[in-house]
């Protein structure tokens, strides 16, 4: 099974970006995608595989914070 989150861009540099996790940032490798700052991408593996909009973006997360408080 394969799981990946939605993490808010906030700085790309090269083929690299942070982003932010719900308040854990980490750097992701963004090859796969065009991803700028503002924007919400799907993460696995520490590649960023799409850009989401915003609205889906919220949506999963609001998802996973119900899975994580269950």
């Amino acid at each position: 099974m394969c799981l990946a989150i939605p993490a808010r861009v906030l700085e790309v540099r090269g083929h690299r970006a942070k982003v932010d996790f719900g308040g854990a940032v980490r750097e992701v490798d963004v090859t796969l995608v065009d991803a700028r700052p503002g924007q919400y991408v799907l993460v696995h593996a520490g590649f960023a595989i799409q850009v989401l909009d915003k609205r889906e973006a919220e949506e999963m997360l609001r998802a996973w914070e119900e899975v994580l408080g269950a």
